[in-house]
Formats: C-alpha cells, sequence, structure tokens
C-alpha cells in the first residue's frame, strides 16, 4: 500500500497517545522522536525532517494540546496540518491556458517513466475537454520515437514526429503543427541522461527559449526517494521548473520524495502516475495523501473513481435489485469489471477511512488481486441461465464450469457459497432498514 511502512509507525505512535488522558512533555518528547525516525526511515530530506519536527513540538507543547480534553486526537490534527503544510496545503493546477497553442515540457532523467507519463498527461486533458498533441523531442533514446507512437494509438492521441532532427526543430514544427490542427496543448516528451550534465541542460535550456513553455514540469520516480528531491533540485535552478510529477507512486514509495520536494524546491508536486495503466494517473491533493498516510483514507477520490466507471442508469437498477433482494451472478460481474477499472484493489481499500484497522483485526479479509481474476473467470464461464439462476448449478456444471474457468470446483463451490451468504446479509439488511438503503455506484463485496 501507499507509503505502507510509514503510514504504520505513524499510526502506531498515535494510537499510544490516543489512549493517553493527558499528555505531558515528555510523552510528546517520545512521540515526536518516533515521528522523527519514521521519517528518516523513509528516506525524507533531514533537513526537512528537522524542521517538521521543530513546527509539531513547538505546537504540541501548547495549550491546545496541553490542555484538551483529547490530546492524543489534538497531535493528530496537528501533524496532518502540518503534512498538508509540508506538501503544498492545496492542489496545484497547471497554468491557465493562454493563447493556445502552448508546450508542457516534461523533463527529467532516463528511466523516470517521462514517455508513458506524456502520454497519461495527454489521455487526462483529453478527459477534461482538450485537444493535446504529443511530441516526440528525445531523439537519443532507442525506440523512444516508436513508444510515443504506440502510446498515442493507444489512447487515441495524435503524435508529431520528425525522426532524429533537431529537438528545438521539432518543438517549434510541433507548436506550427498544432495551430494548424487546432491542438491547444504541446506535449513534449524531452530527452533524458542517466545523469544531469551540461550537454542536456544545453538542449533542454535552449527548447525552453524556442518554445517558452507555458509550464516545465519534472518527471521523477518516487521510488528513488531522496535522490528524486536532489535531481528535482539541479533541473529547478537549471531550468526555473514550474511544477513536478512523482511517478510509481503505487511501488515500494517510501514517502521521502513526496514529502521533501516541495519543500526544498518550492515546486508543487501537480500529478502523481499510481499504476501502469494509462489511466492509472491523478492530481496531486496534499490534503488527501495527507489522510491517507495517517490512516484517515480519501473517500473523495474513491467517489471520484467510482463516478469515472459507474453508470448512472445501471446504479439505480442495481439499486432496485438490492431492495428487492434479486441480485444475480450477472450483476455481480458487472460490478466486478467496474471495480477493477478504478485501479488495483489494494489502493481502493485504503482509501476508506479505518480499512487498514480493520484488516489487523479480521484476517480473513483478502487484498489478492488474483482472487478477482479468478472469480471474473469463474462467472464468465457460466451460461447465461446459470448466471441469473445459481441454483440450477449442480455438481456436473459445477466441474464444467471449473475446467472453463482454469479454477477448481472447490474455488466454484466457495463463489456460490459466498454469493449465497452475501444475498442473506442483502436480505436481513432490507428487513431490518425496511427499504431505506442507499446504495450508489459500486457493490461493496
Amino acid at each position: 500500500m501507499l507509503f505502507s511502512s510509514l503510514s504504520e509507525k505513524l499510526q502506531e505512535t498515535f494510537r499510544k497517545l490516543k489512549g493517553k488522558g493527558k499528555l505531558t512533555e515528555k510523552d510528546v518528547d517520545l512521540a515526536l522522536r518516533e515521528v522523527r525516525l519514521a521519517l528518516l526511515e523513509a528516506d525524507v530530506n533531514y533537513k526537512v525532517v528537522k524542521n517538521f519536527i521543530s513546527l509539531l513540538k513547538e505546537r504540541a507543547l501548547g495549550a491546545e494540546v496541553l490542555k484538551s480534553l483529547t490530546p492524543g486526537q489534538q497531535v493528530v490534527k496537528i501533524v496532518y496540518e502540518e503534512l498538508v503544510r509540508l506538501m503544498g496545503e492545496s492542489q496545484s493546477k497547471l497554468a491557465p491556458l493562454d493563447n493556445p497553442p502552448r508546450a508542457l515540457m516534461l523533463v527529467g532523467l532516463q528511466g523516470s517513466g517521462k514517455t508513458t507519463t506524456a502520454a497519461k498527461l495527454a489521455s487526462l486533458l483529453h478527459k477534461n475537454g482538450h485537444r493535446p498533441l504529443l511530441v516526440a523531442a528525445d531523439i537519443y533514446r532507442p525506440a523512444a520515437i516508436k513508444q510515443l507512437e504506440v502510446l498515442g494509438k493507444e489512447t487515441g492521441i495524435s503524435v508529431f514526429s520528425m525522426g532524429k532532427d533537431d529537438p528545438v526543430k521539432i518543438g517549434m514544427q510541433a507548436l506550427k503543427e498544432a495551430d494548424r490542427e487546432g491542438n491547444d496543448y504541446v506535449i513534449l516528451d524531452t530527452a533524458g541522461r542517466l545523469h544531469i550534465n551540461e550537454e542536456l541542460m544545453a538542449e533542454l535550456s535552449s527548447l525552453k527559449e524556442k518554445i517558452k513553455p507555458l509550464e516545465i514540469l519534472l518527471v521523477v520516480d518516487a521510488m528513488t526517494g531522496q535522490d528524486a528531491v536532489n535531481v528535482a533540485q539541479a533541473f529547478h535552478e537549471q531550468l526555473g521548473l514550474t511544477g513536478v510529477i512523482l511517478t510509481k507512486l503505487d511501488g515500494d514509495t517510501r514517502g521521502g520524495a513526496a514529502l521533501s520536494v516541495r519543500a526544498v524546491t518550492n515546486c508543487p508536486i501537480k500529478f502523481v502516475g499510481v499504476g501502469e495503466k494509462i489511466e492509472a494517473f491523478e492530481p496531486f491533493y496534499p490534503d488527501r495523501m495527507a489522510s491517507r498516510i495517517l490512516g484517515m483514507g480519501d473517500m473523495l477520490s474513491l467517489i471520484e473513481k467510482a463516478q469515472q466507471v459507474v453508470d448512472e442508469e445501471k446504479s439505480r437498477a442495481l439499486e432496485k435489485k438490492l431492495r428487492s433482494q434479486t441480485l444475480t451472478l450477472e450483476d455481480f460481474l458487472e460490478q466486478l469489471q467496474q471495480v477493477k477499472q478504478m485501479g488495483p484493489l489494494e489502493n481502493l481499500l485504503e482509501m476508506i477511512p479505518g480499512f487498514n484497522k480493520a484488516a489487523k483485526q479480521f484476517k480473513n479479509i483478502s487484498l489478492d488481486e488474483k482472487q478477482l481474476v479468478r472469480t471474473e473467470a469463474i462467472i464468465s464461464s457460466m451460461t447465461k441461465k446459470e448466471r441469473l439462476q445459481p441454483e440450477v448449478i449442480n455438481s456436473s456444471r459445477r466441474r464444467r464450469i471449473a475446467m472453463g474457468s482454469g479454477t477448481t470446483v472447490q474455488d466454484v463451490n466457495r463463489l456460490l457459497n459466498q454469493f449465497e451468504q452475501m444475498k442473506k446479509i442483502m436480505k436481513q439488511m432490507g428487513s431490518l432498514e425496511k427499504g431505506k438503503i442507499k446504495h450508489r455506484g459500486i457493490f461493496p463485496f
């Protein structure tokens, strides 16, 4: 899960504080020591940690905490507010689009994910009603141009390329092409190097001077921790960055980059990559990130993801079935497919407030993505009649379904039993609520 190690350590520290009716200065010092160690282990810049702890201590030893009836909760509130401040306080959007077409120049080291990020950004802009043009300005990395063309075809977004021509010339011609074709954003996938050098910076500086980009966005790998901050600082000094895009935030990310880059460079994090798929790309919200780090969930992001994939008409029909307890495996499969579109299950569940705590209490809560794949395969191997009337599935049908889905009869039995249990729960809820169940969107199985 996102920043799992840092999140667990912070939550454990605050759990101890919440158990105390009154806090002393010694309690605060011990808690802040644990917070400091957790941040350093997460590879947060040591100067950032020092300033952060200093601010926390000043506020935590104030009257609002020591004289509070709920001092532990007050400390958590202060940490949340300071985390938000550290990461930028509010969402930082792209600069207003004036006199289009305007260029968005993506820069960074080789291997940071610039090319894929360019396509993801273009796709996000396209969904928001814009007409972006992707530009292959990396003429050095083998297959970089081909990769961008493949991604452009996948997303349905035009790609401008001039082969191995001069990058500055490519950028200038791309702007003319965009003007002719009515594109508003021109997204340049620029060249990277394995390390920062004069040749790279000279080329990027020349591009900046000629095309006058609306934004210069540094793409950095969040898994590199504090190194990402050092890279950001170097690029910012040379080019004057306007923002940062963190990639691979879904991987084994300790949190150092996200918590340090704004404080060190004063450049806001504008977008984050949270998966390999094109749609796994979203604006960065400091408040939502702080909430997730502290185990408070992120219901706003979860709702937004649901709204992107949920069909309102089908959702209303599903609500009626839930009320009348007529849910079928066909409905179950449809909801499962919608959940898959929202992204990795583990990322979705951690957005639910208190889920991490519940997962520890109930060991049978499974985050196995393969289980969802097996479930989908089993239902897909059923006939229409079997999905609508599971009671007709006898032993021979179960063997056929297992063989067709590449699973076992035990897997099929388990799914059917779980489905029957779920229907009983819905029936009980229906009798308790007397038709007052309000269901919107994704079914919570």
